[in-house]
């Protein structure tokens, strides 16, 4: 038993030594074991399968609008070999996008009266994609094989413990990882997106302070639909939150919106 402890420690440290990474722009060092061909077939696989099954809209003002914006931030993000398609899926009551690997871009028409001009979508637009860029969804699959890994360490373990002891540790580590780890890394992500998505819309010549007018109306709508829960049991940073690190990095994006300016 001491050496298939040993060997997992050994396997665990390896994958931690050779599964490191940088997000560009922000500096941050993060695991990924899932390499960038796995991640972008996926995302098209996965874009193709939304086509199949969401409305596309049809109307032309909005699709120029999304092409317009979605190339501009294109042309600025830093996302190798991306294959870059926009589409406007139409679903009215849904207040969302979303970048797949490999730059498949979605927007809803939902979150349109949100986005309200060209800034505001930029805004959503830069945030999806950096989304892309900085790795998340490979960086969330990592963490998940690692959480699964850890519980098999844990189950070797307290093999020798009894069944209602054994229950209860495995109940105490998948809420531990849960609210401890995946949670906190998702809103990190989050604000990592925010804030890459106001450099992005700076480089690509819309306002920075656009994205704090967005996020300040995007708070407003989410306090329309209801209770959420507290931020520590949710996936996304409550608006305040947004809003006080869009503030704080405000500078650096007005920096480079005056170069794109020039």
């Amino acid at each position: 038993m001491p050496a298939v402890k040993q060997l997992f420690a050994v396997i665990f440290l390896g994958i931690l030594l050779s599964a490191c990474a940088t997000v560009p722009d922000t500096g941050r060092k993060q695991l990924l074991l899932i390499s960038p061909p796995q991640e972008m077939k996926l995302g098209l696989e996965a874009f193709e399968k939304i086509k199949e099954e969401t409305p596309i809209s049809k109307d032309p003002k909005i699709n120029a609008m999304v092409q317009r914006v979605g190339k501009r931030i294109a042309a600025v993000a830093p996302l190798p070999n991306a294959q870059w398609e926009f589409v406007v899926f139409d679903a009215p009551k849904t207040a969302n996008a979303f970048c797949l690997p490999g730059g498949k871009v979605g927007i809803y028409t939902g979150i349109l009266p949100i986005t309200k001009d060209e800034a505001g979508l930029a805004t959503v637009i830069g945030h999806e994609v950096a989304h892309a860029v900085a790795r998340h969804g490979a960086e969330r699959m990592s963490q998940g094989l690692l959480a699964q890994l850890g519980g098999q360490i844990i189950n070797i373990a307290t093999a020798s413990k009894s069944p209602q002891t054994r229950a209860l540790i495995n109940t105490a580590y998948g809420v531990g990882t849960t609210v401890g780890v995946m949670l906190p890394y998702s809103r990190a992500n989050e604000l990592e997106a925010d804030r890459l998505g106001q450099l992005y819309m700076a480089r690509a010549g819309y306002d920075p302070k656009s994205s704090i007018d967005f996020w300040k109306r995007f708070a407003a709508w989410g306090a329309k639909q209801g209770k959420r829960p507290p931020e520590f049991l949710s996936t996304h940073p409550v608006g305040k939150t947004r809003i006080r690190q869009l503030e704080k990095f405000l500078p650096e994006a007005e920096a480079e919106y005056r170069r794109a300016k020039r």
